[in-house]
């Protein structure tokens, strides 16, 4: 039962956004198709965009909730702000939230109907799943590899960085980064699915805590997902549910700070789960090949259009 002592609704939906106006009203139009048959409540987090989405929402969605924040602290942040909105993330003994589960959305996605329902069937039918991912899709269908991966550890990253992942793409070993290996259309266990649409359970959500605010863009799904696999509980991905993602519609309007944000997060999440069992040169290592890469990406991204500018995942 939740804090109202009725029947626990099915799903919070928390939307953060920033700067995206023009992806939000379709994506907030798809919604009520996307959760057919489900009790929910979507709160759209505003990170103090100075588009006008704000008051956008506030005038096109008012059946939404909406949180209008004074700052833009972040996408770890503002999610944080929906889910204990919702009432997860509470300190008070027993269940906290009225909702068995959250739904982390983008608003430069756009749910195709019964989307995200069928996202909640699968928790339903998985009780030892923690969170769950559809395959999430480019705007030209192809498969986006951030929406299932292996944690990166040091020798995962490794292989990665050094490109024996993209010469291997088949190889176990060699490209567990984004589990190249496996076919896109096979529901799989993996480390990680990607904060663009993840489902979480509430209990998950309860046993491991909220999103850490630390991450400012970047790695904090990733960290998210790794700690509720540490927890006991399993992720998986889910393709049979296809996603659109207009990816990076609003990282790639500061595209200069979304790569030292990228690179931060990298160094962050190594620092944070990996460092204190690594070797001094390893960590080292992995410091200076972080930093290079930042600088290698920004030296490239100047001499490009800003049309063509990319950001740290894209």
């Amino acid at each position: 039962m939740g804090l109202s002592g009725t029947r626990r609704k099915d799903l919070a939906v928390v939307i953060v956004n920033y700067n995206t106006r023009e992806f939000l009203g379709p994506c907030l139009e798809a919604l009520p198709a996307a959760l057919s048959g489900l009790s929910v409540e979507t709160w759209v987090v505003d990170n103090a965009s100075p588009d006008g989405s704000a008051d956008f929402v506030r005038d096109r969605f008012p059946g939404i909730h909406l949180i209008a924040s004074t700052r833009n602290g972040g996408y770890a942040y503002g999610n944080n702000l929906g889910l204990r909105a919702a009432g997860f993330g509470r300190t008070t003994p027993g269940p906290s939230s009225d909702f068995r589960y959250a739904a982390l959305l983008n608003p430069d996605t756009v749910p195709p109907p019964e989307s995200l329902a069928r996202l909640v069937a699968c928790l339903d039918a998985n009780p030892p799943v923690g969170a769950c991912g559809p395959r999430v899709e480019r705007p030209d269908g192809t498969l986006d590899r951030a929406c299932r991966r292996s944690a990166p550890t040091p020798l995962v990253a490794f292989y990665q960085l050094i490109g024996l992942a993209k010469l291997f793409p088949r190889s176990r070993h060699f490209a567990r980064y984004n589990v190249t290996y496996l076919p896109e259309d096979r529901q799989a266990e993996v480390d990680a699915v990607v904060g663009a649409c993840m489902l979480l359970r509430g209990e998950a959500l309860e046993a491991v805590g909220l999103m850490d605010e630390r991450f400012f863009m970047y790695g904090e799904d990733l960290d998210l997902c790794l700690r509720i696999r540490r927890a006991g509980w399993r992720v998986v991905y889910f393709p049979e549910v296809r996603m659109p993602h207009h990816k990076g519609a609003s990282t790639r309007k500061s595209t200069d700070r979304m790569i030292r944000e990228f690179y931060r997060s990298m160094e962050l999440f190594h620092q944070k789960h990996f460092a204190a069992n690594s070797p001094l040169p390893v960590n080292v290592g992995i410091r200076l090949a972080v930093r290079l890469g930042c600088a290698i990406a920004l030296a490239r991204n100047a001499t490009r259009s800003p049309p063509r500018r990319t950001v740290g995942s894209a």
